[in-house]
């Protein structure tokens, strides 16, 4: 349990804020919607499998992968002097180690083993992981946001619209961006308090005595 203990905390509070916040939350309000349009009322299991449910988790989900994707390639290149976030400012991090020359140690991941294209896609794979989440998601944002777009029209006697249609409205890129912005904000916060703030016994904060101008964690 102590091995994965931040795994399940973290894993715990997001299905709790997902089913028992976000999704109580709105299917009270979307029930309510029904109500105003004399349409019926669904059942909680019901909503989770609605457009509107969707659209509100995919929307929020692809902010969250694109902020990580972008910022796990932004601090390859990119410093931030004092900040626990960034590799140091001189000379080269223990990331940047040629994994080639790990290749005969027994422990090392098979694709560091096995060497060639297998070890390209390792060595790049976090943010491939990332991106691929982040793409996945902006998908389901489009096709769920379109349905539930769809049927409020149709409840105010307008049109349905296409998956190509919705992606061409304002609405799709607002709900984007605004979340998309909200996101980066977070990131650059933690990237710049981290210079004068501190946490003991967090790894995402430099050590309580260390000086504001030292860069990275350790």
């Amino acid at each position: 349990m102590r091995d994965n203990s931040l795994a399940i905390a973290v894993f715990t509070l997001f299905f709790v804020t997902l089913l028992f916040g976000q999704g109580l939350a709105g299917w009270r309000t979307y029930n309510s919607d029904q109500k105003d349009h004399r349409q019926s009322a669904v059942s909680f299991p019901r909503y989770l499998t609605t457009a509107n449910f969707g659209e509100a988790t995919f929307e929020n989900w692809e902010s969250e992968f694109l902020q990580m994707g972008a910022y796990v390639l932004l601090t390859v290149w990119l410093r931030q002097r004092g900040s626990s976030e960034s590799k140091p400012m001189e000379g080269d991090d223990d990331v940047d180690e040629d994994p080639r020359s790990h290749r005969l140690d027994p422990e090392a991941p098979g694709p560091v083993r096995r060497g060639g294209f297998s070890l390209v896609l390792y060595k790049n794979s976090l943010s491939i992981a990332f991106f691929a989440l982040f793409f996945a998601s902006w998908g389901m944002h489009a096709v769920t946001g379109a349905r539930d777009f769809s049927q409020q029209q149709l409840a105010h006697g307008g049109q349905a619209v296409s998956i190509p249609q919705f992606l061409t409205r304002g609405e799709f890129w607002f709900q984007s961006f605004q979340n998309w912005q909200s996101e980066f904000l977070a990131v650059a916060s933690l990237v710049v308090f981290t210079i004068w703030f501190r946490q003991q016994g967090s790894p995402e904060s430099k050590p309580v005595h260390a000086p504001h101008r030292q860069t990275g964690s350790s």
